[in-house]
């Protein structure tokens, strides 16, 4: 089981959080200038490297704060 470091509850079991996506994504400047298919790639399509990924997790079960980690997303392996 993934084990995430809260900075502020500490490490707790992956089934306390809540997976938010791949932080740094930016809302667009314009969205009423998007049609469908910038949209559609806004909202659905991200990286997936086998290597370091920057994500946003919540904490559902204790604090319920939002926070951002570094997941290596072949070991699993995370630094706060």
């Amino acid at each position: 089981m993934l084990r995430i470091p809260c900075p502020h509850c500490g490490e707790r079991d992956e089934t306390e959080f809540h997976y938010g996506g791949e932080a740094g994504v930016d809302y667009p400047a314009e969205p009423a200038a998007l049609d469908d298919v910038a949209w559609a790639e806004y909202l659905f399509v991200r990286a997936d490297p086998a290597d370091w990924f920057t994500e946003r997790w919540c904490h559902v079960s204790a604090c319920r704060q939002w926070f951002t980690i570094d997941r290596h997303t072949v070991s699993d392996e995370v630094r706060a």
